[in-house]
C-alpha cells in the first residue's frame, strides 16, 4: 500500500521533501501511547511532536 501522502507529494512534484517519514524530508506528525481510533481521548494526551522535521517535544524519551 502506498500512503497517500507518497501521492500528494509526488502530484506537487514534492517528494524530494515530504510525503514519507525519512531522512532529511520534513514532517509533521504527532505520536501518543494508546489507540486514538479505540478512545479519540488519546489525541488530548499528545506525547509526540515534530514540526517540519524538527522534534519539538517527545515525552517517551524520558521514559
Amino acid at each position: 500500500m502506498i500512503p497517500v501522502t507518497v501521492n500528494a507529494a509526488e502530484m506537487l512534484g514534492w517528494q524530494d521533501r515530504v510525503g514519507a517519514i525519512e531522512p532529511g524530508k520534513f514532517a509533521d506528525l504527532i505520536a501518543v501511547a494508546g489507540d486514538p481510533v479505540a478512545d479519540i481521548t488519546e489525541l488530548e494526551r499528545v506525547r509526540f511532536i515534530m514540526k517540519g522535521g524538527q522534534v519539538v517535544r517527545n515525552d517517551f524519551a524520558s521514559h
